[in-house]
């Protein structure tokens, strides 16, 4: 089994209902179970913002289901306030995502109040 850290960064998270499309920011590859070991979300623009991080199970069943996008979808933390300049850790310890298969697998997500106002950097250690 081979272990690797990764760190991927992404610019100007999105806003709106949260979707796979929309706001995923990291999915666990196949057959390979992810441990991510930190999740910063850092606040761009000139104004406070909220940020909603969440996890959409790779078998879709776990957790509430989403109404409008049919997806289910629970909560690391919803409308955490972020003020003008400063950035937010929201996992500053463990929370695995898996992936027994080769689909899709446990996917994390991250929704801005504000387009175009947050940059999310996610580090993860994968276990293949």
């Amino acid at each position: 089994m081979a272990t690797e850290f990764k760190r991927r960064v992404y610019a100007n998270v999105p806003a709106g209902t949260i979707t796979v499309a929309a706001q995923q920011i990291y999915e666990a590859p196949n057959n390979c179970d992810t441990v991510v070991i930190g999740l910063l979300l850092t606040n761009t623009s000139g104004s406070s913002v909220t940020a909603d991080v969440g996890v959409i199970p790779q078998d879709n069943t776990e957790g509430p289901t989403n109404a409008s996008t049919q997806e289910n979808f629970t909560y690391l933390i919803k409308g955490a306030q972020i003020p003008v300049g400063s950035a937010l850790e929201i996992i500053s310890g463990k929370v695995v995502l898996a992936n027994t298969g080769t689909g899709t697998g446990d996917i994390l997500c991250v929704r801005a109040s504000l387009a175009s106002s947050l940059d999310a950097t996610v580090s993860v250690l994968e276990n293949t």
